[in-house]
């Protein structure tokens, strides 16, 4: 989860000195054990001596009948067992005092080290932090450069919208976007600013329909007191500047119903479109007064947003697909009966022609068998004839047809 950029230079600061001020608690705590094991050794051996002094005393006091020398020595031993007692006490409590040192040294160095892991985790906290607050700047120079020109931008189409021309201009722009995206041609699928035959009137946009029909369009949108609603600083500025639009609306529901878009002298259907340009627009009329649509409706107008227009125009297109459609079947049936009847008549000639191919076929058949065999017959008894009269084929040859003969007899006369 990232910290917000205002939230986290604090939270930074606090977590470096809190680091801070565990080092310098660690390390008074350290130098703090050894001022106080040296002050428990100088305590145990001024206790000691205070103990020795005291005893003493009191020896001399229990013992004051007895030689100074007795006396003396056994001082002397006991302060020696009393030195002793003190050595292992000090060695006892210095081994002690290194094994604590020793566990400090160990819990300094694992504090250390987390020291150490803090620090880097601090160290990459900045650096992200330096990162996202680079990235965060960017980011709102971007936006700042794009609220700019998103203001000014607001303050040119606002200034082109303040006249009725320009209105109809920017109207004229935006539903020639939706008709392009509709696959819409000019001169083809619709009309621009056509003149009716029947009146003076002038449409922004004609489309064409099946069977000759037409359907008009208007793209002037009265905006001026919507923009002001837009503007207004007060909710009753607002409020009267919403009622000033919607009275603009019905008024231009009205004007378009008496401009004669509707007129079954040039073939027109019964209702005529008022294009909305803006989706907002369309949504804040359907919201504050959803009577005007229907009220409209009953007028035979439709108010059309871009999205509405392109699922009008998607019907007016598939409509005059299936009229084409319908058409070209006809024209394809027609043709289908005129091809049926130049069959008919092929395959009577075709008919023909095999039966006469049949015939021919018979003919030829009887040609190849019997009338040959008969003309082989007669062949053959020729040559038995040949034979017998002992006429050689030399001679046979020489003979010339008597028709020659006759042929050239009227030349020699």
């Amino acid at each position: 989860m990232t910290l917000p950029i205002e939230l986290l230079n604090p939270f930074m600061a606090g977590l470096g000195l809190g680091i801070l001020l565990t080092v310098l608690f660690f390390y008074l705590r350290r130098k703090g054990v050894e001022n106080i094991t040296t002050a428990l050794l100088d305590q145990a051996e001024k206790r000691s001596r205070r103990e020795t002094e005291a005893l003493v005393n009191r020896l001399k006091e229990s013992f004051g009948s007895l030689s100074l020398e007795a006396l003396t020595r056994n001082t002397e031993e006991f302060l020696k067992l009393a030195n002793e007692t003190l050595s292992k006490q000090v060695t006892a409590g210095s081994h002690e005092l290194h094994g604590k040192k020793a566990l400090i040294d160990e819990t300094l160095g694992a504090m250390k080290k987390e020291l150490q892991q803090v620090q880097s985790l601090v160290n990459n906290f900045e650096k992200d932090r330096e990162n996202k607050f680079g990235e965060l700047t960017r980011q709102l120079q971007i936006t700042s450069e794009q609220t700019m020109k998103l203001h000014q931008t607001t303050s040119q189409l606002q200034s082109a919208l303040a006249g009725t021309g320009s209105r109809g201009q920017w109207g004229e722009r935006i539903a020639e976007d939706v008709l392009r995206l509709a696959g819409f041609m000019e001169g083809v699928n619709y009309l621009k600013q056509k003149t009716l035959e029947d009146a003076a009137t002038r449409p922004d946009f004609t489309f064409l329909l099946p069977k000759g029909l037409k359907l008009n369009m208007d793209v002037k949108f009265p905006l001026n007191n919507y923009l002001k609603f837009l503007e207004a600083g007060s909710e009753s500025e607002r409020q009267s500047h919403r009622n000033l639009f919607l009275r603009d609306v019905r008024q231009r529901v009205k004007e378009v119903t008496s401009r004669d878009y509707i007129n079954p002298g040039d073939n027109t259907v019964d209702y005529v479109l008022i294009f909305i340009p803006n989706e907002q627009v369309y949504a804040f009329i359907h919201e504050n007064d959803q009577k005007l649509l229907d009220e409209a409706l009953r007028q035979k107008v439709i108010l059309c947003s871009p999205v509405t227009l392109y699922a009008v125009l998607a019907v007016i297109r598939q409509a005059v697909e299936n009229f084409n459609l319908e058409k070209t079947a006809a024209q394809i049936l027609s043709l289908l009966g005129a091809f049926n009847k130049q069959w008919s008549m092929f395959m009577q000639s075709f008919d023909k022609l095999g039966s006469r191919i049949e015939e021919t076929q018979q003919e030829y058949q009887k040609l190849t068998t019997t009338r040959k065999t008969q003309l082989d017959r007669q062949i053959n008894k020729i040559e038995d004839l040949r034979r017998q009269q002992e006429i050689s084929p030399a001679a046979v040859d020489d003979i010339k047809p008597a028709s020659a003969d006759n042929a050239t007899a009227p030349e020699n006369g």
